[in-house]
């Protein structure tokens, strides 16, 4: 990519989808990469761009804390957001995604986007293996009135699913190249 402006992508990836599309995105765009844990606020600043993905729970995407409480900072630059779960894209999807991780002025200036991400059941941990029975016993008990994304979920349990999509990320390109 030829440009002057400076890009970020930062990532908070716990089983690997949402690293996949960073480093995706951060090849075609020539731009530095992060893990969350490798950059610190104040290095925003040195950034023309910045991106950052997470991984959908319950709503909330993990490690978007890092935009949240820099924001008076980085308010003038361009922030793109791209969440990675399992669902279909809905419009639906993404205004409640914008609702519960942003206030109205920064869902006003950043720009959305979510990615279909994969699910092993057997490598996740003790913890959120827990959690995911609880949902795969919610599944089975609507098991009638599922919609194709809760069917896909209760597959998932017995055989891995992997959504994650390389063309995906071009909407994401689009808007980084549209606003340079």
């Amino acid at each position: 990519m030829d440009n002057n402006k400076s890009i970020a992508v930062i990532y908070k990836s716990k089983y690997g989808s949402t690293k996949k599309y960073a480093g995706w995105i951060a090849l075609k765009l020539d731009a530095d990469l992060y893990e969350i844990s490798d950059i610190r606020g104040k290095d925003l600043k040195d950034y023309d761009v910045i991106i950052f993905g997470g991984s959908l729970h319950a709503g909330k995407i993990k490690g978007v804390d890092l935009i949240i409480k820099n924001y008076d900072m980085i308010k003038e630059k361009e922030i793109i957001v791209f969440a990675v779960g399992l669902s279909h894209e809905k419009d639906k999807l993404l205004n409640s995604i914008m609702e519960k991780n942003f206030d109205e002025e920064i869902g006003n200036n950043i720009k959305l986007f979510y990615l279909r991400g994969s699910f092993n059941y057997r490598e996740l941990s003790i913890g959120d293996k827990a959690m995911m029975s609880i949902l795969k016993i919610d599944l089975k008990s609507k098991k009638d009135e599922l919609d194709e994304d809760g069917k896909g979920m209760l597959e998932a349990f017995n055989a891995p699913i992997d959504f994650c999509d390389k063309k995906s990320i071009e909407k994401v390109i689009i808007c980084v190249n549209e606003n340079i």
